[in-house]
This record gives structure tokens, sequence and C-alpha cells, in this order.
């Protein structure tokens, strides 16, 4: 009997030592799967640009393996208004390169919902290197709104392995406001210190999407 016993409380131990095990297990996973909140810093961001904290969203699925939050910058100019959203994504899996685009331009093509109409003859594709040391993808299209203002739109989008987090920027810019034409905004959000997009108005190191802080 006393055999039986010990072979009875051997198999409960064993279950607590593999629960134990398990519980440590999930704890290591869920803590390494925080998302890291990808954003443009105030400093770089000077006087003229801010966070639009209404515009902050976020959500997360599948009991919080997947997740994401996005930040809106707006600039403070009513007559050429612009804005570049940072969106950060947190998935089991990290995304691949063609999802990526694929998101980034299905996210473009919403801003027609907004009433923008985009002329994909425009297009133009490419990568470069931002400050982060990250490679990226973007895509630039011209459009137009209701009231027939051009606008100037891109998609940007990379995957960062230090934070294990995918980020998709879209930086949109109103250029021309009557008679009026103004791209000081959108220079501001595409420049790089390579002048990567042309002329000398696009060169510097103080471009919104060229700083994102992700890691």
């Amino acid at each position: 009997m006393a055999f039986k016993g010990g072979s009875r409380d051997n198999k409960i131990y064993a279950i607590i030592a593999t629960l134990i095990i398990i519980i440590i297990i999930l704890t290591v996973f869920f803590s390494t799967n925080q998302l890291t909140d990808a954003y443009i810093e105030d400093n770089i961001l000077g006087d003229a640009w801010s966070e639009d904290i209404g515009e902050r969203d976020g959500d997360s699925q599948l009991y919080g393996l997947e997740k994401w939050i996005s930040y809106t910058y707006k600039n403070n100019d009513s007559n050429f208004p612009a804005y570049v959203t940072v969106t950060s994504i947190k998935t089991l899996f990290m995304k691949s390169e063609n999802e990526l685009k694929d998101q980034t331009l299905e996210t473009i093509k919403k801003a027609s919902d907004q009433g923008i109409v985009i002329d994909e003859n425009t297009k133009i594709t490419g990568v470069r290197s931002l400050d982060n040391v990250h490679k990226t993808m973007y895509i630039i299209y011209d459009g137009n709104d209701t009231s027939d203002e051009k606008i100037k739109i891109i998609g940007e989008t990379w995957s960062c392995g230090t934070s294990g987090t995918s980020i998709i920027c879209i930086g949109f810019a109103q250029v021309t406001n009557n008679s009026e034409t103004n791209t000081t905004h959108w220079a501001k959000i595409i420049r790089d210190k390579e002048g990567t997009f042309g002329l000398g108005k696009y060169k510097g190191p103080d471009g919104l999407i060229f700083n994102v802080k992700c890691h």
C-alpha cells in the first residue's frame, strides 16, 4: 500500500511541476510579447507639429498575442493641413515584406473614404534608410481633395527586429490652397540626410518619418 501511495504522490508532484513549468513558459512568453510603441520625439516635431491625442488608437486580439497602437501627428497650419500616422504592430509571427506592403497600400487607399482621389499614374516606389538604421519600403502618390486642391501621400513601412514590431507610417500633406503652393510640410514629412526625393528642400536630418523611434 505504501508503494501505491508513493506512486500516486509522485504523479501529483509531476503534474504540479508540469503546471509550474507551463506557467513559467507562459510568463516569459507574454513578458517578451510586449508592444514597443514607435513614435516621433518632441524635439523632432518642434513647435509646428504635435500629437493629436484624440486620434490615438490601438487594440489587441488573440488574448493579447497580437496588438497594435497608432499615433497621429498634425501640423498647426489650417491652410495647408498635414499629418503623419505611425502605427506599430506586434503579431505572433512578424509580418513579411509583402504583407506590410499590402497593408500600407490598403491604408492609403482608404483615403478615398475621406474624399481624397489618388492618381494611380503618379505612383513612386523605392527604398531608403532611416536614422534608426532600418531600411524601409515607401510608396508615394499625388492626389486631390474634394476642393480639387493637390495632395501628396507617402506610405512607408519596415520591420524592427530589435523590438519585434512592424511599423507603418502614412504621411499626408495638402500642398495647394487656391492659387498658392506650399510644400513646406510635405518636405518636413519626407526629408532625410541623403535627400532621397531630390531637390534641396527635401534634404535634412529633421524629417518626421526619417526620425521615427522604434527601439
